[in-house]
């Protein structure tokens, strides 16, 4: 009885509340993936990756096709996500490639090798952090939980128990080498209840994001005008 009262209440929050499946954290510390194009970086605005870069001599229209390197795995021995399974990581690698290839071949076609009208994006997944799901999931619904959950939010960022997830992105021209564009970025669970029984549910969901917002950002440095922003 306990037990259902508590996911009766986890849906009224969620309905009422609307918990984001995934939400930008305050701050990010960067890899080394960008090399000196860190430089360049200038934090982000409102809807953008938390340190971006733009290329302003960029003719974003001449491009048609995207050449989308595999997404390599990048960070320091410190970082937690070192400590996952090999296997666990190459999956979180996989699925960013694939959440960004889906999104971004609705708009371009996508090749394997550089040559003219051809972008070449790198991808780097730099850091990850599996939830607790048990936990992840009562402190969404429990008083107490919340309190202290709310309280850990104002101070870094990021809700208790949470996963979290974070990358860097270089766009280049193919053919010359030319950079177009970077981003470094980092999200953390939003206390959603959809997939919490899986531990990089939180994870997955920021690849997801990122997708939609890579595909959206590409769409507005275009020029179009049915650009649709992702939902947070």
């Amino acid at each position: 009885m306990f037990l259902r009262q508590i996911v009766f209440a986890a849906c009224g929050f969620a309905l009422l509340g609307g918990c984001a499946a995934s939400q930008q954290a305050r701050d990010v510390e960067t890899s080394g993936f960008l090399g000196e194009d860190y430089t360049l970086l200038r934090e982000g605005e409102e809807n953008e990756a938390l340190l971006t870069y733009r290329n302003p001599t960029a003719d974003w229209r001449a491009y048609d096709k995207i050449q989308l390197n595999p997404v390599t795995i990048w960070g320091d021995d410190q970082s937690a996500f070192k400590d996952a399974p090999e296997a666990e990581r190459k999956l979180l690698a996989d699925d960013l490639f694939t959440a960004v290839y889906k999104e971004l071949s609705k708009d371009y076609q996508m090749v394997t090798e550089p040559g003219p009208g051809v972008m070449s994006i790198q991808v780097a997944l730099t850091d990850a952090q599996a939830s607790n799901p048990t936990l992840d999931t009562v402190s969404s619904v429990l008083p107490a939980g919340m309190a202290v959950s709310g309280a850990t939010d104002l101070i870094t960022g990021k809700p208790s128990f949470v996963g979290e997830a974070r990358a860097e992105v270089k766009v280049t021209d193919a053919a010359s080498g030319e950079l177009l564009g970077a981003a470094v970025d980092r999200r953390v669970g939003g206390k959603s209840l959809s997939g919490s029984m899986d531990s990089w549910d939180d994870a997955h969901q920021a690849f997801q994001y990122w997708a939609e917002q890579f595909r959206y950002r590409l769409c507005t440095e275009r020029g179009d005008t049915d650009c649709r922003p992702p939902e947070a």
